[in-house]
Order: C-alpha cells, then structure tokens, then sequence
C-alpha cells in the first residue's frame, strides 16, 4: 500500500469537478458550473478564468478554474476548462521550476486530473491548448498557488494492503479518520477508482460515516487482480478540514473457495472453483442461541484462541473453553470451529451457542482451505443475519447495496 496527498477543485468555491472515477467498473461522470455573471452565462469569461487569446483561431479555449492568480487552492484541484470548434484539446500544468505535472483527461474533455496530489504552497501554471479542424492551435494559461498546508487533516486508510490474497467475497474497504458529512460523500467516491482484471462492475457503498467498501455485482471472479487508487490527498470535505492522502492498493483474489451451510440436513458443501471439496457434518445453534442465516465472511482466523462468555451470558449460560481452529464470521461471535465435544450430535442436532461446530478432523482440514475473505452461506435457521454484524456485504441484492452508495447507481 502506497500512501500521499491528493488532490481536488473547492466546488463550494464556485466549481465542481466532473471526471470519470470508475473508469473500467463504474463509467461516473458527473460535474457542474455554478453560475457566475451574466458575461459567463452567455459564454463570456468567467471572473479570474483566462480565455485564448488569438483572434484568428477557429478554436478557443478557457480556464474556468482553479482562477487566475488564485492563491488559496486545495491540493486535490483539477484545471478544469472550456473549448469550443476544437478537434483537439490537451492539458499542460507546471510547477514554478518549470517541471512537469502528470496528469489524466476526464472522459468529458472539460477537466484534466494530477496523478498526485499537488505540493502544498507550491505555485503552478496551467495551460490548456485547443486546436480547430483549421490546424491552428489556441492557448490560455493560469498560474495559481496552492493553499498552506491545514491543521485539520483525516487519515486515509486502507483495511488491505498490497499483495495481498483473500478470498472471492472480500470487500475492499476503506477507513476514514474521522466521519465524512453525508454532503462531501460524492466528492469523495468520485476520487475512488478500481480497475480489476478481469473488467467486473462493482460499487462503492458507506457501511458508517468513517467507512466505505466495495464491492462488485456478484463474487469477484477467481484470481481477479485488483488495483484501487484514492485521488483523496487535500480533498475538502467541510467543517475547515480536508483529507490527509492518497492511497493506491494492488491485490489479488484466490481461488472461488465457498461454504454453504444447510440446517436441514445439519451439513456444509465445500466447493473451490465450483468443485466440491468435501462434505461436513455441522451442529449449529440451538433454539435459544440460534445461527444466523444469511451470507457472511471469513473475517478473521486464529489456530488457537479462548472464548469467554460469562461477561455476555452470565453465570448461569457462560462458558470459557479453549478454542481451536476458528474463524470469526460475525462481529457478535459467531464462528466455524472446532468442537470436539459435540462430534456426536452433529450432522443431527444443533447445540452450539450460535456457532458452526465442526469436527476436529474437518476444522483443521477447513482451516487450511480457506482463507480471508472467504464466504459462507447458512440457509434454514430461526434467525436472520443482521446487515453490519460482520462484513454482510453479500447479505443484500446489488441494488440494496448500491443504495448506500452515494452516487444512485443509475448514474453509474
């Protein structure tokens, strides 16, 4: 995982950033100019922007932001610009030593995006250059200063780093240092792109105001590569603060190893890459501490670990037994594990306190099966999974999830 500053126009400032954020998963494109005077309504210049200056070209060309001479722009700002009669426009920005500033295009060819963040309290000139079907070329320039750099900064992180390898049900998930107003959510997943290979569309939805996951319409394909970058570094996001960094994340997902977990007949089906690896005997939940029934995710594996329920249970119900080979499914306790002293029952009665209990032999051999990231789908018990009891990214439709995306999905 690779962390820096990012980049972003101040809307509040006067103008919002259209750009494609999604590129190969989600096609975004979305963008606004609020109105200025009644020169720029009518195609005029806007106050602070800089228009092509030669009166023999066909084409022309503005810089509507960041303003001329503006000397208090947000490190995450894009140039954004107008051209007309131009069959070709490109981008060029400077730092004040004449180096070169990378940058990308918007899919609209009204904005051009930093591949970084750019420095803070730096000065920079922009130039964009439209060319007409006559062959001449038209020019206008900006130079601007970036803001200092703010006292109120929010860290950017990523649950997942690079390299990593985890199962076909894994959200990508990101963490944000303090809550995000609901109105800055948009900026922010307009600065998110995944890219996978191979192409699968995917979303990105909040979980809470401090995190946001993504994942695609179905599981990721097996052995899928995955890249992520957040352009996020400087980025307004209201009350005078602005978030800390960029972050980029290249991942891999393993093999389609699923579990799927049937009360009737009290058995798992192990499948990997749609071949079925094993079948297991299971005990599930009694009546009074029932499994959940719904899709999880292996979120976490330990070869040896204690549960301790007297705090939660009581005297009475509580229990403290040691435990081997569990992975945690729901942040409330339940797991797949071990349980040795309940071989005879399973596979015919459930006597667990919500757990998936499995055998010594089939826990060990199930541990080394899996990994995180993996999923898991319990059918037929008296309780439904609650959605955020775990990752339960995978417990509602598409559609369910995209509605805490903060872009509707129909402009996906």
């Amino acid at each position: 995982m690779r962390s820096s500053r990012g980049q972003r126009p101040n809307r509040r400032a006067g103008i919002a950033l259209t750009a494609a954020v999604l590129a190969t998963l989600l096609s975004v494109t979305a963008g606004c100019t609020k109105a200025g005077n009644a020169a720029w309504q009518d195609g005029g210049a806007q106050p602070g922007s800089s228009q092509s200056t030669e009166p023999d070209t066909k084409a022309k060309a503005t810089i509507t932001g960041p303003a001329a001479d503006a000397n208090d722009v947000p490190a995450s700002t894009a140039i954004t610009f107008e051209t007309t009669d131009a069959v070709e426009t490109s981008v060029a920005l400077k730092s004040a030593d004449g180096e070169d500033v990378e940058g990308t295009m918007a899919a609209d060819k009204k904005s051009w995006l930093p591949t970084g963040a750019l420095d803070w309290g730096a000065t920079y000139t922009a130039t964009v250059s439209a060319t007409g079907d006559d062959g001449k070329t038209a020019t206008a320039e900006n130079t601007f200063k970036v803001m200092a750099k703010p006292g109120n900064a929010i860290a950017v992180s990523s649950f997942l780093g690079d390299g990593a390898v985890v199962g076909v049900g894994m959200p990508m998930i990101v963490k944000f240092g303090k809550a995000i107003p609901q109105e800055y959510r948009d900026d922010v997943q307009r600065r998110m792109k995944v890219t996978t290979e191979p192409a699968q569309e995917g979303i990105w939805a909040w979980i809470s105001p401090t995190e946001i996951h993504f994942r695609p319409e179905k599981f990721w394909q097996a052995n899928t590569k995955v890249h992520y970058k957040l352009q996020t570094g400087g980025l307004p996001v209201g009350n005078n603060a602005f978030l800390r960094n960029d972050l980029t994340v290249d991942l891999k997902i393993g093999p389609a190893l699923v579990m799927t977990v049937d009360n009737r007949t009290k058995r798992m089906t192990v499948t990997k890459d749609g071949k079925v690896l094993r079948t297991i005997k299971v005990s599930l939940g009694k009546k009074t501490t029932p499994s959940s029934s719904g899709t999880m995710i292996v979120i976490e594996k330990k070869r040896e670990t204690v549960f301790d329920t007297f705090e939660e249970l009581g005297p009475e119900e509580g229990y403290r037994t040691d435990i081997d080979f569990a992975q945690r499914l729901t942040w409330g306790g339940e797991f797949i594990h071990a349980a040795p002293w309940s071989e005879g029952q399973q596979g015919s009665v459930n006597v667990s306190h919500g757990c998936v209990n499995v055998s010594m032999k089939d826990g060990e051999w199930l541990f080394g099966q899996t990994r995180i990231g993996d999923p898991i789908t319990v059918k037929g018990t008296e309780r439904k999974l609650q959605n955020g009891n775990g990752w339960t990214d995978w417990n509602m439709t598409f559609a369910e999830y995209a509605e805490m995306s903060a872009i509707p999905l129909s402009e996906q």
